[in-house]
């Protein structure tokens, strides 16, 4: 009796889930809705460029701004005791337990007109603030939600750094922008590229955080594609081009990042 290999039930997952919904998003952008090829709906992609280089900004400062905070809390995290490292990996995948959609409408509640923060700035004669419905809200829930994304990351990479490495430096002088520019930096560079691709991916695509702290003022590519499929403007042939154009951003975004990590890795990790 010929043995099933145990790659089918990846394959059957991969057919399912990957390559059959990528073949209907890709025979919607090319046709009409008569089914007949056409290009017109990658050519009117062009009339959403605004949103798309909206996206790709927010998503760019985001990813910074992810990359400022976590950078060095996963070095803390990294040099504390086994103890603490365990609890403070509880506190950082804690709010990822917790559903996606019920953290966001929580900042909803603390960033409006009447929330939490403006009702304290009141106590000392501040505000109130706009701050929902703002590019800044925006930028805000995607930092929330996909920070720990790009602290594990870092955390793993930095855990197996020897601290003696760290001792010399600063045995032989070296100061803490030296410390974190020519060791941690280098050294932690293949984190860095997963954490970025980890965070950018996903603030490129969401549609969540951006209508809902962001209002209809502040459209990313991810509400473009949910309105040509479940708004007014029904347009599933639309929808689907702005997806294609969408993942091949992605694509390269990723393949840069890629690149970027396998030439560090073959100059063998050499310190500059």
């Amino acid at each position: 009796m010929k043995k099933i290999s145990p790659a089918y039930p990846y394959l059957i997952w991969m057919s399912v889930f990957t390559v059959i919904p990528f073949a209907m998003v890709t025979y919607f952008s090319f046709t009409d809705a008569s089914g007949s090829f056409t290009l017109d709906n990658i050519s009117k992609v062009g009339e959403y460029m605004p949103v798309f280089v909206r996206s790709i900004f927010l998503s760019i400062i985001a990813t910074a701004i992810c990359l400022v905070i976590g950078f060095p809390l996963a070095y803390i995290l990294s040099r504390s005791k086994m103890s603490t490292q365990k609890t403070m990996l509880i506190l950082i995948m804690l709010p990822m337990w917790m559903n996606f959609l019920l953290r966001t409408y929580a900042w909803m509640s603390l960033l409006e007109t009447t929330g939490l923060i403006n009702k304290f700035l009141e106590i000392f004669g501040l505000g109130p603030l706009e701050m929902i419905n703002t590019q800044g809200a925006v930028v805000l829930g995607m930092v929330y939600n996909y920070l720990p994304f790009m602290i594990l990351p870092l955390y793993s990479v930095m855990a197996k750094l020897d601290n003696s490495v760290i001792e010399a430096a600063n045995d032989l002088g070296a100061s803490g922008i030296k410390i974190i520019s020519k060791i941690l930096i280098p050294l932690s560079k293949s984190g860095i590229t997963t954490g970025i691709t980890m965070v950018f991916v996903p603030s490129i695509s969401t549609f969540i955080i951006s209508k809902l702290l962001g209002g209809g003022s502040n459209l990313m590519v991810g509400d473009l594609i949910e309105l040509q499929f479940f708004g007014n403007t029904y347009n599933p042939n639309v929808g689907s081009a702005i997806a294609i154009v969408l993942m091949v951003i992605i694509l390269i975004s990723m393949s840069l990042m890629n690149q970027f990590d396998s030439d560090e890795n073959s100059n063998g990790g050499m310190l500059v």
